[in-house]
């Protein structure tokens, strides 16, 4: 075999281990800390299995991973609803959430990549109105501890039946109508003026 064949064999293997590698390349995917994969499958739709962390492989065009983070992330919602005695409140909670990662190809089929998105709102409004619906203003500001605690056991409860888990709730933001505001303001104002007078010399 003379010299030039031989080089031309050496890249024609080349070649193909070239080809072959970068099939393989492809046909990798990565899981880091924290994340979990889905598999899609253009055939067989969500596969039930659960990928963990490391490299795997799959089917290129086949297949599609779907890599979640499975940490513990925060969110705000913002609610306006209303009191027991019809005043306007505005309450925002801070949510420490993550999904189970068992239930993804379940969260994955029925809500998708973005579930926080379609999940969080929805569920903090509904649990929130239900909520506040049940105190009157006053109740709201002065059992704020036991509004919480009902919040987050409502809010716990919905949440577990979409497969998404709450660490942590807590209500970060809570005003009321101006109207209300102002007449609280008011009748402070006027207790204050009633101790003032209770208290001058001239009484």
């Amino acid at each position: 075999m003379s010299a030039a064949q031989l080089f031309n064999r050496i890249g024609q293997v080349g070649l193909g281990v070239a080809l072959v590698g970068g099939v393989v390349n492809s046909a990798l995917y990565n899981v880091d800390g924290g994340h979990r994969a889905v598999i899609f499958d253009r055939f067989s739709g969500v596969k039930k299995q659960v990928i963990g962390e490391g490299t795997h492989f799959f089917i290129p065009w086949v297949q599609r991973p779907i890599i979640f983070d499975v940490r513990s992330r925060p969110r705000n919602v913002p609610v306006i609803t209303g009191s027991k005695d019809l005043q306007n409140v505005n309450i925002t909670l801070r949510i420490l959430f993550r999904p189970v990662p068992d239930e993804l190809p379940k969260i994955y089929t029925i809500l998708g990549q973005d579930y926080e998105e379609r999940v969080l709102p929805s569920i903090t409004t509904e649990v929130l109105k239900a909520v506040v619906a049940q105190f009157d203003a006053g109740e709201l500001i002065t059992q704020r501890d036991l509004v919480s605690q009902k919040v987050c056991d409502d809010l716990t409860e919905r949440a577990s039946q979409f497969g998404v888990i709450l660490d942590d709730i807590s209500i970060t933001h809570l005003t009321f109508g101006r109207e209300f505001t102002q007449a609280v303001e008011l009748k402070q104002v006027a207790q204050q003026d009633a101790e003032k007078a209770r208290l001058s010399p001239n009484h």
